[in-house]
């Protein structure tokens, strides 16, 4: 197929120029036919004749362009898009594999054989060879909290994560809500959690965050409120 449109544009182009001399030819002859004067109506009749070759030379150029746009058009899937596909298809891949096994994938696969002191310190490098990314301190931190059993392991990295450098404000309030949670659920201290909370109400003020520790305050309240009465009651 681009063959055979190769060989339709090269003809096309040559009839379309061959038709161009020939009009130009003819429009001379009946220059100098007015100039001399046109007795016999030799003139009318070579107008009516380039009138008949521009209108071929219209439908052969109209025809010309579209086989160049077929052809380039072909060329392009054929040749261009396949290499550009090819390049963003590697660009991605490569930058993932890369990323996956330079960082996490050593680490993870210390997690699966239960090797948890090696896993932690892979996520540690993990996490210096991308800082702006939190999920290597999650992971450590899930590792000291479900793996290891140590809360204060789990609540010391979670603030080396949040000291270690100024994060977004959606990273920095995550942070900031899982230290709650470790304190109210892992260490039992609802008082830090209630501060940490309180913290980020006044540190993220007029946002989701400010808003969902406010109702976090609040549930607890209701279910102080609710434990107290329940245990005055029987007195």
């Amino acid at each position: 197929m681009p063959l055979v449109l190769v060989v339709l544009v090269g003809a096309s182009w040559v009839f379309f120029a061959r038709a161009g001399a020939e009009i130009q030819v003819k429009s001379e002859e009946v220059r100098q036919l007015q100039e001399k004067g046109d007795t016999d109506g030799k003139g009318g009749k070579l107008q009516m004749e380039i009138d008949g070759i521009t209108n071929e030379r219209i439908f052969e150029g109209v025809l010309l362009a579209f086989l160049s746009a077929g052809l380039v058009g072909i060329f392009f899937v054929v040749q261009i898009l396949p290499s550009i596909a090819h390049r963003f298809t590697h660009a991605i891949y490569d930058s993932a594999e890369m990323l996956d096994t330079d960082s996490m994938h050593d680490a993870r696969s210390l997690l699966a054989q239960g090797d948890y002191h090696g896993a932690i310190a892979a996520f540690r490098v993990a996490a210096a060879a991308d800082p702006l990314n939190r999920l290597p301190w999650v992971e450590i931190t899930k590792i000291y909290k479900d793996k290891l059993g140590d809360a204060a392991g789990a609540v010391q990295t979670i603030r080396h994560a949040m000291e270690s450098q100024k994060w977004e404000i959606n990273d920095a309030a995550y942070f900031l809500f899982r230290l709650a949670e470790l304190y109210d659920e892992v260490v039992g201290d609802r008082a830090s959690a209630r501060a940490i909370l309180q913290q980020g109400v006044e540190q993220f003020p007029g946002t989701r965050h400010a808003a969902n520790a406010s109702h976090k305050l609040y549930d607890w309240d209701l279910a102080d409120t609710a434990a107290l009465s329940g245990q005055e009651t029987p007195a």
